[in-house]
This record gives structure tokens, C-alpha cells and sequence, in this order.
């Protein structure tokens, strides 16, 4: 069997590539990463020293030209949540540009530019993108998937809670698949029962089955151009017209509100602590613990803004310390580092409570350890990876059914 090949956008520390490659039949043949709000790039450094610095870049993707981006058959990437409304401009012949340093359009103008463009598409972000902005929920969403029917791809997406399918973190994304209109996938998905694809058929629903009895099925088009879009795509509306599933396919959204089906084997937070010495700095001293119990604590207080505005504050109590015997809360970017913190995992061992440690994070994203352990990457960056990394196991199984599919 042919491996595909890939090319890997926004990399950090290759969580995407970890799981195709563990998923056995693709090779990526080109990656770029590039943090544009620091000096060191760390995230590069990682991802040079575990996969070597062959065909992988190092600079800004909205600067680097698509003709020096060599052709593959798969396009990945987590990029970054941003505002993706688009504009008219003179010097544009298209009538359209998005924001200048915003993401999307870097993945948009590859894919445009390219001869031979990916076949497919396996993109990832959070979840909240299928109702961004406020303002207009679903606009950003409607938007990537009418400039990725125009440059000739269906589409398919999914909400997945990792947890849900026995994987150690509660952590909820979107991931969505592009079949470009060349492939046998793209013809396979306008000729099929959209309800079937979506809870039996297409990849997603193959990779992480889904209850058959909890859908309300939505049908409706996504009309007009970019530029009115943007404008005016759900305007004044309170809820966004995007369920957490769904096809787009020639300008018809069929979405439904699915449940995961999973009755496998789980892995708790317990499961993922190192056994063994773990350093002293990682234990919550007991000089602390009062600052640790008061942010975890449910409140109710009066506040004083800068402006000197006064109002009534309140928030519920966390579980602290974390639960052992279910998978863990979703680790955040501000993981790292011994200050007290409401949102930072703290767990009970024999020896007292204390902090996850790097490993420990890597865990949790199911990736191998000391994967960021690297001269000059302090224990605060590399729990920053992970609070940005996505969950290896993921990619991995979505990997391993479309290459399936693909080679059917």
C-alpha cells in the first residue's frame, strides 16, 4: 500500500504527525512551524529534535510561497481560533481578503494557489468555532466552509471529547475532513444518505461511533458569497445553526446533535502518574495550600475594578484535589509553574498533593514521554505544549479509517 503523504501546518511540537504515523500509512513530506510572539522557537526546536529538520520550516506560512510547499495528498493542522471575516479590497481581483495574519487564509491560499492541491483535508480547532462570533454565531464557521466548497471540497465534521471514547483528558475539539471533488470519497459522500454518513458511514463516524437514536436532523444551504457572509450570515440570531456533526456538500448543510457510543476500556487520571521519584518542587507546600484552597473554593465577594467600579463576584468551587478515578480536566496553556492556580491540575499521592508533572501532561495528550524533554525548554513551556497540543489518539484512529477508506 502507498503511504500518503502529508503536509503539516501550525506543527507545534507534531501531535498530528505522532498519530499518523502511528496510524502506519503516511509520511509527512513537508511542515511548518512558526510562534510569531517569541524570539526562541520552541515548539520548532521539539519538533526538529524528534523528527529531524529535514523539509521542515521554520518561518511565518503567511510569508512562505506555496510553490516552495511541495504537492502531498493530505493538508493537516490544528491553526489557530481568530476572527475569519473577510472584506472587499480593490487590489483583489476575488473581491475578498481575510485579515492580514489571519491563519485560515494561509491554509486557503495554499490550497488556491497549488496545481495539484491536497486531496484531502484533516483540520483541527476548538470547539466553539462552530458559534463564533457572538455576534453572528456560525459566521466563521460558514465562511471556511463556503471558501472550501469554492476551491472544490465536501466536508465533514465532528465535536470529540476524548474522554468519551476512554482517552485520559475530558478535552472537546472540532475536527473536520475535506474530500476534494477529484477523489472517490468526495463522489461517495454527494451520492450518499447525508443521515448515514453521519452516523454510520464517513470516517468520523466509523473512527467514533455515535448513538443512532439521539439525532434531530437540520437541512439548509449556505447562499451567497464570502463578502455578504461575512456580513450578514446569522445575524441577530442567539444560537448557531451548527450541531456538533455534520456534512457540507454543493452548499447543503445537513447537521445533527449526536451522542459518542463507546463501551471500551478507559484510562483515568490515575492511570497516567508517574510512578517513582517525582521532584520536590512539584509538592504544594503547606505555607501555600490556603492560596490553593481559596482559588479552587466556590466564592462570593465584592470586587473593585481598576476604574474603581464595585460589583458582586461569584464562581462555583472546583474539585480539588482532582479526581483520580475519571479522566482529567482539560489541560490549559498556564499548566506550568508553582504559583497557585484555580485551573491547574493538583492531585492526593502518599506523599502529599502536588502538580502534574511534564510527563505526566504528555500523558494526558497521549504522547510518548518526554516527547518536549529538551536542553533550554523549561518545565513551564513544555506544560504550555500541551495545553496547545491536541490529543494524539485522536489523530490516530481518524488516520487510520481514512487511509482505510482511501485505499479502498
Amino acid at each position: 500500500m502507498k503511504k500518503l503523504t502529508v503536509i503539516e501546518l501550525f506543527a507545534g511540537v507534531g501531535g498530528f504527525r505522532l498519530g499518523l504515523e502511528q496510524a502506519d500509512n503516511y509520511k509527512v513530506v513537508w511542515s511548518n512551524q512558526w510562534e510569531p510572539s517569541t524570539k526562541t522557537q520552541h515548539a520548532s526546536m521539539v519538533y526538529e529534535a524528534r523528527f529531524g529538520p529535514e523539509n521542515h520550516s521554520n518561518y511565518d506560512i503567511s510569508e512562505v510561497p506555496s510553490s516552495e510547499i511541495p504537492d502531498a495528498d493530505l493538508l493537516v493542522g490544528g491553526f489557530p481560533c481568530q476572527d475569519y471575516s473577510v472584506a472587499t479590497t480593490l487590489q483583489n481581483s476575488k473581491g475578498l481578503i481575510g485579515k492580514k495574519g489571519v491563519l485560515w487564509w494561509s491554509i486557503h491560499r495554499i490550497l488556491s494557489e497549488k496545481k495539484h492541491p491536497p486531496k484531502y483535508l484533516f483540520l483541527e480547532n476548538v470547539d466553539r468555532l462552530l458559534k463564533s462570533p457572538s455576534s453572528q454565531r456560525g459566521r466563521d464557521f460558514a465562511i471556511m466552509l463556503k471558501s472550501l466548497e469554492e476551491l472544490g471540497y465536501a466536508v465533514e465534521w465532528r465535536v470529540i471529547n476524548a474522554s468519551e471514547y476512554g482517552m485520559p483528558q475530558r478535552r472537546r475539539r472540532i475536527f473536520f475532513l475535506g474530500y476534494h471533488k477529484s477523489t472517490q470519497l468526495y463522489k461517495k459522500l454527494r451520492k450518499s444518505d447525508a443521515k448515514n454518513w453521519m452516523l454510520q458511514d464517513g470516517v468520523l463516524a466509523e473512527a467514533f461511533p455515535v448513538d443512532e437514536g439521539t439525532s434531530v436532523i437540520r437541512e439548509y444551504t449556505i447562499e451567497g458569497d464570502l463578502v455578504s457572509l461575512s456580513d450578514n450570515f446569522n445575524k441577530g440570531q442567539k444560537l448557531s445553526p451548527f450541531e456538533n456533526t455534520g456534512v457540507f456538500v454543493e452548499g447543503k448543510v445537513i447537521t445533527a446533535k449526536t451522542k459518542s457510543c463507546y463501551e471500551g476500556e478507559r484510562t483515568f487520571l490515575k492511570d497516567i502518574l508517574q510512578n517513582g521519584d517525582v521532584p520536590k518542587e512539584f509538592y504544594i507546600g503547606e505555607e501555600d495550600l490556603p492560596k490553593w484552597e481559596y482559588l479552587k473554593g466556590s466564592k462570593k465577594e465584592v470586587r473593585t475594578a481598576k476604574s474603581g467600579f464595585s460589583y458582586n463576584y461569584s464562581e462555583g468551587a472546583m474539585v480539588f484535589p482532582d479526581a483520580l478515578n475519571n479522566a482529567s480536566r482539560t489541560i490549559i496553556t498556564g499548566e506550568g509553574g508553582k504559583s497557585p492556580s484555580r485551573f491547574k491540575h493538583v492531585v492526593q499521592t502518599s506523599k502529599g498533593l502536588r502538580r502534574l508533572t511534564p510527563m505526566e501532561l504528555e500523558r494526558l495528550n497521549m504522547f510518548p514521554d518526554n516527547h518536549t524533554q529538551l536542553d533550554g525548554i523549561s518545565d513551564t513551556k513544555r506544560a504550555f505544549f500541551m495545553g496547545n497540543a491536541l490529543v494524539v489518539g485522536i489523530i490516530e484512529r481518524i488516520g487510520a479509517v481514512l487511509s482505510q477508506k482511501i485505499n479502498v
